[in-house]
């Protein structure tokens, strides 16, 4: 048995018009049309598209790039260095937090990120991150990178990989040796389903007194429609029974016509509940809980709070870590020495209640000197 769900994914159609036998007859012939995996696929039809998927993007990257960045050298903190000015403002049209934010998105969306470095003489002045469907990876003849080509139209540049060069940040992908694997991608047939409903539903609204079905000619002494009687009968089922204006308006048969209806009923299709069900596969793709974008029927956290906090925990500081490290050891080979960027947890929002309690941890802890202390909390 073919379900029902798959009529939702219709993006072409075939329709039949049958006048002989005294049947007059719409079909149609559905097939299901997937959302490519490409960057520009993802971002129109999930960022620009989709309420969920676009939250999502916007929670991650807008928490993530909240939580300051702390330089180190070893266990010192390093409160005065290039690297932290270069930082909070990485070039004329980006503020720290907006250069963040991008980079982020871009790793959400396309599985890669690219930054690239503006020198004058030896020193990074700027930073500026590349658009990752612009961006195309050439290997030497062993498979390894060797470089990387970002074309605009006709006019394309070329970036060294290895150190100092194009920073590239990536998502894990088991099947590609250079490229990351977007996290939207893997809820690809969610987000099909969550927007196809959206359309249907819209459809429905400015065709819903028109159902799909079959308008059955039937006399009593047998014959067909003449073809000036099948004309007129298809213009006025158009022209008075279809659109928003005409939803409910009921259908005045005579002459041996009879209407059977063949299509199914939003409640057939359990048509909110795949909804949502869409909407949480495409938040559990990204890491989202549920209960944070407003979902209903989520129970999955005993509260907010909690909700909020795993958040944290397992969604945005791995992204945070991965990424410090990543532009760690970047920023290192560009300064010429060595230099560790972490988060400072203490600003993070969402841990708050954590941090709490290990400073009431380490207060009773009397065993601990003062400076153990310290150092336990990133003193």
């Amino acid at each position: 048995m073919k379900n029902p769900l798959r009529a939702i994914f219709r993006r072409t159609e075939v329709v039949r018009e049958m006048k002989a036998a005294g049947f007059v007859a719409v079909a149609h012939e559905a097939a299901a049309h997937w959302t490519g995996r490409s960057y520009r696929a993802l971002s129109e039809q999930g960022y620009q598209r989709n309420p969920v998927a676009y939250r999502a993007v916007r929670m991650i990257a807008e928490a993530s790039a909240a939580v300051p960045l702390l330089l180190y050298d070893g266990d010192e903190e390093i409160a005065d260095h290039p690297a932290l000015s270069l930082l909070a403002r990485p070039n004329g049209q980006m503020a720290g937090a907006d250069f963040l934010e991008a980079l982020y998105g871009h790793l959400l969306l396309s599985g890669n990120a690219y930054v690239e470095a503006a020198r004058i003489g030896a020193e990074p002045r700027e930073l500026h991150l590349l658009r990752p469907d612009r961006v195309r990876i050439l290997e030497d003849r062993d498979g390894w990178p060797e470089a990387y080509e970002y074309r605009i139209g006709s006019r394309a540049r070329r970036f060294p990989a290895g150190p100092g060069g194009l920073l590239h940040l990536k998502l894990f992908h088991p099947l590609d040796d250079h490229l990351g694997f977007p996290p939207l991608a893997a809820a690809q047939m969610a987000l099909d389903l969550s927007n196809a409903a959206a359309t249907w539903n819209k459809a429905l609204l400015d065709n819903s007194a028109r159902p799909s079905g079959a308008l059955v000619y039937q006399p009593k002494e047998g014959g067909n429609l003449s073809a000036d009687q099948y004309d007129r009968l298809k213009s006025e089922l158009e022209e008075g029974y279809s659109g928003t204006t005409r939803a409910g308006r009921p259908l005045l048969l005579e002459g041996g016509l009879d209407w059977k209806a063949m299509g199914l009923s939003p409640k057939d299709m359990d048509f909110v509940e795949a909804k949502n069900g869409g909407a949480r596969d495409i938040a559990l793709a990204f890491g989202v809980p549920p209960m944070l974008i407003g979902i209903p029927g989520d129970n999955t956290y005993a509260n907010y709070q909690e909700a909020n906090r795993a958040f944290y925990r397992l969604t945005v500081l791995p992204l945070i870590l991965r990424t410090a490290a990543a532009l760690s050891g970047w920023l290192s080979d560009l300064y010429g020495e060595g230099v560790a960027l972490r988060p400072d947890l203490d600003q993070v929002a969402g841990l708050t209640g954590e941090r709490n309690e290990v400073w009431a941890r380490l207060k009773d802890a009397e065993f601990l000197s003062d400076e153990e202390k310290r150092r336990a909390v990133g003193y």
